[in-house]
């Protein structure tokens, strides 16, 4: 890629800013989007008025001058046919009629509600605790 000098202005770049070449050949620079942060509209730095080709990029360089590059286009090249409109024909599909299918209406149970229950079985539980302590303290008393 052979770079080519089109105008020399020698422009400091600041950090966080985007120095580019806007539509009427000037440098303009616009504040860099970082993070959730939103960039900032593009000012003019320097009116240069560069005209430019087309099929070439244009970019300032690292002393602040204004370059030029041929800009590379990558694939394979196509040979240029016409190419003839051809309409589709549109498939009629046959409408099939689904049968019916018949189902029982279900009724719906009444639930009971567990809470009733799990308080009970809690309460069967500190009783078997306080019957077992019991029991323990009995058989001590027996061997003393």
């Amino acid at each position: 890629m052979a770079t080519q000098k089109v105008a020399k202005i020698g422009i400091k770049k600041e950090s966080g800013y985007l120095y580019f070449v806007d539509k009427n050949g000037d440098i303009s620079c616009a504040k860099m989007a970082r993070g959730s942060k939103k960039g900032g509209k593009p000012k003019k730095v320097a009116k240069v008025g560069v005209k430019k080709k087309p099929g070439y990029l244009y970019f300032i360089d690292k002393n602040g001058d204004i370059s030029s590059a041929k800009m590379v286009r990558g694939g394979k090249k196509r040979k240029a046919t016409k190419r003839k409109a051809t309409k589709k024909k549109a498939v009629k599909k046959k409408a099939t009629k689904k049968k019916a299918v018949k189902r029982k209406a279900t009724k719906k149970k009444a639930v009971r509600r567990p809470a009733t229950k799990k308080k009970a079985v809690k309460k069967k539980a500190t009783k078997k605790k306080a019957v077992k302590k019991k029991a323990t303290k009995k058989k001590a008393a027996k061997r003393k």
